[in-house]
């Protein structure tokens, strides 16, 4: 009965410092994890110089190995430590960190597939819960809900753009011709999709008079075309700060919990600042 007990105390205080931001135990956790996330992102990036892999190649791959196992047993623990670990692993924050544990045992079977370990940057998300930022996240999610409620308009802009490039294209094929480059109409539409976003790759150039000034006018189209969709999430976005104004107004400003802690039972993060017991399940939050 002891032991059960001792393993459960241990469990207990495990998640604590791998699950929550609110202990000094957890906070250092968390603190070196995302100190550690950065330095797995730098080994990476130095590692594809070649001037330096050439120096340090070893030093780099240990490095990379000792971040990842360590990462590994993280996961590991933080499967142990709930008490329905499926609810953590097929969470976005266990999704990712698996992604981010695995490429370096990829690299076993598909040589260079360790630089993916730059999928680590996105846990560098809980940044966010660790530094308590939640109630600086509102912006973003106005910014989000514009987007979104602007989706439909956007669509049909995109759509319209793609059909006049589909027949921009068509005519400087028809103009220039294959001696000049412009070898098929797939071809062509793309050199009118790179010049209508101002990108301009240079691989291909009309030599026509009449190409050249059909390309000035897309040109011309394209700083309009680039305007178009800020313009429509900016209205959006006005149009959600001004709802959110007269909102506030007339209700009071909705409490920002930044209560850390996360359920062992069930995985639930979002209760109140002065909550004992989980809000889903019941289950004691120490």
């Amino acid at each position: 009965m002891n032991t059960a007990n001792q393993t459960k105390t241990w469990k207990e205080k495990l998640h604590e410092i791998i699950y929550e931001a609110d202990t000094p135990s957890g906070k250092l956790f968390d603190v070196v994890l995302l100190v550690l996330i950065l330095a797995s992102i730098v080994l990476v990036m130095l590692e594809s110089v070649k001037n330096i892999d050439a120096k340090y190649h070893n030093a780099l791959y240990i490095g990379e190995w000792i971040i990842t196992i360590f990462f590994s047993i993280e996961y590991i623990l933080r499967i142990i430590t709930v008490k329905k670990p499926f609810k953590y692993i097929f969470s976005f924050y266990g999704i990712l960190d698996l992604l981010s544990t695995i490429p370096m045992y990829i690299s076993f079977v598909f040589a260079g597939s360790h630089a993916l370990v730059t999928l680590r940057a996105l846990r560098l998300l809980r940044v966010f819960r660790i530094l308590k930022l939640a109630r600086y996240l509102g912006a973003s999610n106005q910014l989000r809900d514009s987007i979104i409620a602007s989706r439909v308009k956007i669509l049909v802009f995109l759509f319209a753009v793609l059909v006049s490039s589909v027949i921009f294209g068509t005519i400087m094929y028809l103009v220039e011709g294959e001696e000049n480059g412009f070898t098929n109409i797939p071809k062509s539409v793309y050199w009118c999709i790179v010049t209508l976003t101002t990108v301009g790759f240079g691989d291909i150039a009309p030599q026509t008079a009449l190409g050249q000034f059909i390309t000035t006018i897309i040109m011309i189209l394209g700083y309009g075309i680039i305007a178009v969709p800020t313009g429509i999430v900016s209205a959006e976005y006005s149009r959600n700060m001004k709802k959110s104004d007269d909102e506030k107004l007339k209700t009071t400003e909705p409490k920002i919990n930044l209560n850390t802690q996360r359920c062992s039972n069930c995985h639930e993060n979002n209760h109140d600042d002065d909550a004992y017991f989980c809000k889903v399940c019941g289950n004691n939050l120490h």
